[in-house]
Order: structure tokens, then sequence, then C-alpha cells
């Protein structure tokens, strides 16, 4: 499914003339062919599943807010707006994001549905997280989340 709304993604940029959504997206589809090719060597022949999709796509929006921070301190403000176009772009095949109180209560619901007591309980709880929101939540800033309700 996310495979195919990229690709007519692609197609349609391509017919738009948008440089920038199709520059995008073709760095998508060649990380995307990357992985697949990775998974290939692991015994995986279909490709990465759809939770690896979304969880590289977080981590090519982590790239750039990184770039953006680099290219603002360097006074590069042409290329940080770039980066933020293309976070833009990216954005658009990721679920709804979970802002703090949404991911308060996913924490909140999951330490009392495993019986997460302590801290030694964060991996289970940092686990089951990422099982059941993948793509919808900063699992960096829900980790601080996580061992703060846990301390």
């Amino acid at each position: 499914m996310l495979r195919t709304r990229l690709s007519e993604a692609l197609k349609d940029a391509l017919k738009s003339k948008d440089a920038r959504s199709t520059a995008t997206l073709r760095l998508i589809s060649a990380a995307l062919k990357d992985r697949d090719i990775a998974a290939r060597s692991k015994g995986n022949y279909d490709g990465i599943n759809e939770d690896e999709i979304l969880q590289m796509l977080q981590s090519m929006i982590k790239q750039r807010r990184e770039s953006i921070t680099m290219y603002e301190q360097g006074g590069r403000l042409e290329l940080a707006q770039q980066e933020q176009e293309e976070i833009v772009v990216i954005e658009r095949f990721l679920p709804k994001q979970m802002e703090g109180a949404e991911i308060e209560a996913a924490i909140d619901a999951l330490v009392t549905e495993l019986g997460a007591t302590g801290v030694k309980d964060m991996g289970r709880v940092m686990t089951a997280l990422r099982e059941k929101f993948a793509g919808q939540m900063d699992f960096a800033k829900a980790s601080g989340m996580v061992k703060a309700r846990l301390s």
C-alpha cells in the first residue's frame, strides 16, 4: 500500500514537473530499494514491510532536521529551506504524528498493561510502543517520557 502510494506520487510529481517532490521521492525510492536488497540477504525476498518503511521515512526526516540545524548554524539558509521542503514531502506518507499528551496516554496505558514497575522494564515498554505506534511518534522523545514515568 505505502509502496504504491510512493510510486503514484512519483509519477504525479513527474507529470506536474514538481522538481522538489520528484527529487525527494526518488531519494525515498532509492533508500527503499537499498533496504529491500539488504533484506534479501536475510532471506526476505518480498522486501521490507510497512513498519520498516515507516521507520525509514522517520529516520530520513530526523536526518533532515539535523541537517537543517547544521545549515542554519553555518548560515546556509537556502539549504535549510530545501531540507524543510523535503521533510514536507516525506511527511505526506506518514500517519498523523502523536503529540505530548497522546504519547503520555499511550505510555501510561502500556505501562499498566505490561505491569511495568521500574526502569528495568523500559525495554519491554519501548518494544511495545514501537510495535503499536510505528510511524506515529518520535521514539526518542517517547523514550525520555517512558524513563521519567518508570523512575
